[in-house]
């Protein structure tokens, strides 16, 4: 999955694979996190969200299964 680099102190890329609905996230920090089950829009509300940081805690942190794979 390609990750693009995204406006955020929080993160560094952001890729996401609509087949799967997979949302893969690399953090600043370097940790590399796949939510599961996450749709279309609410991938598209990142890329287009005043603050990535804010739309992530409040969409998708605590509401999609996640998996550290790096």
């Amino acid at each position: 999955m390609q990750r693009e680099t995204i406006e955020s102190a929080g993160f560094a890329s952001v890729g996401y694979d609509r087949e799967t609905e997979i949302l893969r996230i690399e953090f600043a920090g370097g940790g590399v996190y796949e939510y599961v089950g996450v749709p279309p829009e609410v991938y598209e509300g990142l890329l287009s969200a005043e603050s990535p940081g804010w739309f992530f805690r409040e969409f998708i942190r605590e509401r999609y299964p996640s998996e550290k794979i790096r």
